[in-house]
């Protein structure tokens, strides 16, 4: 049985008013909030965006899913875990402060913003679901103890998994910083020294300090490395990247992994919203603001993180002419993440597509 996904298309020239009302709209006619009980507590699952960074989902939008929610008779909290790469997002102090400064507070969206710190045991838990790669997930307890939980995603490229939308946010979203490098074990960085400069960028971003310049050529210490990724993503002469098959491919099946676990008790009482808005090549957590590289496609909504993170690849796909998040990460597959989530039991990649 196919999986529906509803659609609303956004044009890049909407204001936000009018996108907020959109959102309304899909909500309403979707009805993917209906099994919310009342007075349940519900998780919603955020990116609130790396300092510098535009790409990430409105608070205004977010604020009309909240009042979805509300009006059920339930609670909600916006919510997300820290991470694993240098910025203003790895310890809960800072992204409370970087959550705020980009909207996200209880007077912009109606509810109360919550990162927990996951450096104290009680905001975790162990999850075990003996997986191919993953035998224990180490998530942050808050989207577990959650009746349920309401991920709000902005679908765009990304560089070690092609591309990212619901899976993502749940999979590596919901993971302590813990659960972070263990889906990073084994992405081992190699600098291609033909290409390098010894400009140093990636050096200023490694969180372990992992990187020196010697003879002006970058020299990754494996060591210290914790295959975060951040060296890649700063490097402005693609002189820095994962062999595909040595790590960075599992790596999409770690992520949908940690996201069963996350899933694990909770199939019909979740839901997705994916953005498809300023649609970029890299996620939101660099810290800057990349430019467009597909047209804006809309939001769409679902009860599937499978079918939802298909229909909005394909959407993208289709407005481009071209499958871009191949031609932008040509040694990443990201239907590799869709394969195996379907794999698992997660979701369909059948979907009817209902466009509103």
């Amino acid at each position: 049985m196919k999986s529906k996904v509803y659609f609303i298309p956004v044009k890049e020239s909407e204001s936000i008013p009018a996108v907020s009302a959109k959102t309304k709209h899909l909500l309403e006619e979707s009805r993917v909030l209906s099994f919310i009980a009342k007075g349940a507590n519900v998780a919603v699952k955020m990116h609130f965006g790396e300092e510098g960074n535009a790409g990430f989902v409105k608070p205004e939008h977010v604020r009309v899913i909240c009042e979805g929610i509300s009006a059920k008779g339930a609670s909600a909290v916006l919510a997300d875990a820290n991470t694993l790469y240098r910025g203003q997002r790895t310890n809960t102090k800072d992204h409370l402060v970087i959550a705020a400064a980009h909207g996200f507070t209880k007077k912009n969206t109606g509810v109360e913003v919550i990162i927990p710190n996951d450096s104290q045991e009680e905001n975790t838990i162990d999850i075990q679901i003996n997986g191919k790669f993953i035998k224990t997930a180490k998530l942050v307890r808050l989207f577990i103890d959650a009746d349920a939980i309401v991920a709000i995603s902005h679908f765009k490229g990304h560089l070690m998994t092609g591309f990212g939308g619901a899976l993502k946010n749940l999979g590596m979203g919901c993971a302590t910083r813990k659960g972070k490098l263990m889906q990073h074990a084994e992405v081992a960085p190699v600098v291609y020294k033909k290409k390098c400069t010894g400009c140093g960028e990636c050096a200023k971003v490694c969180p372990t300090q992992a990187i020196s310049i010697i003879e002006n050529k970058s020299v990754i210490d494996g060591a210290k490395c914790i295959g975060c990724a951040s060296c890649i993503a700063a490097c402005p002469f693609m002189a820095i990247d994962v062999p595909w098959e040595s790590g960075a491919g599992s790596m999409q099946e770690k992520m949908v992994e940690y996201a069963s676990a996350v899933l694990e008790g909770k199939k019909e009482r979740v839901a997705f919203f994916n953005f498809a808005l300023k649609i970029t090549k890299e996620c939101d957590c660099l810290a800057k603001d990349d430019p467009r590289v597909s047209p804006d496609i809309g939001i769409l909504a679902s009860n599937d993180p499978v079918s939802i993170d298909k229909a909005s690849f394909d959407l993208v796909i289709a407005a481009c002419g071209k499958d871009i998040f191949s031609e932008l990460h040509p040694h990443r597959d990201g239907k590799r993440q869709l394969e195996y989530a379907h794999k698992l039991g997660l979701g369909n990649l059948d979907y009817d597509l209902i466009k509103l």
